[in-house]
């Protein structure tokens, strides 16, 4: 095949239902073109998170119908613009969030959905920032607004969001417990945070040798019943911020009833006067006013891209892995060895038929 019709082409990854990583189909057909408002994007980088290990199990709360093509965000360059699109996109680096989708060659978006990647970036430095720079920023300054000073326990701290959480917090000031199994302590110390191992079983009682007043924030993605001891490590007017169920990740039944427990339980806490708040974090609150909700994601996506542009924080890359090979990335991001995301990429150019 030569480098001409390769570039016509897009190679996808499809999850035809719930099946093993091994199960991961790849297709090939020929590349979508962008109709008016929309842009052509050749992939440069797509991360591997928690929202495509919950998809293959069927367990994400509102993911397509099978099959589809997973890919929760996406670092790209403008290959082709539409009608109506300012022809100099062309050729520059975004950064999408698109839910589904990303873990394509080639990829279709609309222009609105594009945040512009700092110059000197590596993309796949820059993928690691996107829903998780994202998503911990706003959980940090928009829902929790930790001010410095204060105190915040991260649960998963070795994450792709853990990570990410835990480093901006530092930059504020702000003092971080995170925990996570102890062969990441080293990295989560690192990273700017004091480690706790996550299943030690005296761990509410750790986190009140560090904090004895409590702390200002919990940033809880598991979910499940130690969402108690996530509140009750609490101080008078601190917020419990949950944003995932991941205790029930390999629990068999409906992908909604967990999330629908988790939310019913943190209204009743929020209900209580105790002086302290709850909130479920969906990083699509607010779409249906579309613009204000792509100017606050391009507002909080690049601060976190100034940051990461600046040194004041590093990407976690765990590993990259071309995208013809997601089956041996999703293994990777799901085996709790590494620190931070496992990231695809293109896969290697063919050689020139002579």
């Amino acid at each position: 095949m030569d480098t001409h019709t390769t570039a016509n082409l897009v190679t996808e990854v499809v999850l035809p239902g719930v099946v093993e990583p091994s199960g991961l189909r790849i297709r090939t057909r020929p590349a979508p073109e962008p109709a008016a408002g929309e842009v052509l994007l050749a992939l440069e980088a797509s991360g591997v998170s928690f929202a495509e290990q919950q998809m293959r199990r069927g367990k994400y709360y509102d993911q397509p119908a099978f099959p589809f093509v997973p890919g929760y965000d996406l670092v790209g360059v403008v290959l082709r613009a539409g009608a109506g699109v300012d022809a100099s996109l062309v050729g520059r680096r975004f950064a999408a969030l698109t839910k589904v989708g990303g873990w394509a060659s080639r990829v279709v978006l609309p222009v609105t959905d594009l945040v512009e990647v700092p110059g000197g970036l590596d993309p796949a430095d820059a993928e690691t920032v996107v829903v998780n720079g994202i998503t911990a920023w706003q959980m940090l300054h928009r829902v929790a607004r930790v001010r410095a000073g204060g105190t915040v326990l991260v649960h998963g701290a070795n994450g792709g969001v853990g990570s990410t959480l835990v480093q901006l917090a530092a930059h504020a000031g702000i003092r971080v417990i995170g925990t996570a199994s102890p062969r990441h302590h080293d990295a989560v110390r690192a990273l700017g945070a004091t480690p706790l191992d996550y299943r030690a079983t005296d761990l509410p009682a750790r986190v009140r040798e560090l904090a004895p007043d409590g702390v200002d924030a919990v940033f809880d993605h598991v979910g499940g019943d130690g969402i108690v001891d996530s509140f009750r490590l609490l101080t008078r007017g601190g917020t419990l911020v949950s944003y995932g169920t991941a205790s029930t990740r390999d629990v068999a039944g409906s992908s909604r009833l967990p999330v629908l427990k988790l939310v019913g339980r943190l209204l009743l806490w929020k209900a209580l006067p105790n002086g302290r708040r709850t909130h479920f974090y969906n990083i699509w609150a607010g779409k249906r006013r579309a613009a204000a909700f792509q100017e606050r994601l391009r507002t909080d996506l690049g601060q976190v891209f100034t940051l990461l542009a600046q040194g004041a924080i590093t990407a976690q890359v765990a590993a990259r892995v071309p995208l013809g090979r997601a089956a041996e990335a999703v293994r990777l991001a799901e085996s709790g060895t590494v620190t931070g995301k496992v990231v695809l990429v293109p896969d290697p150019l063919p050689h020139p038929e002579a």
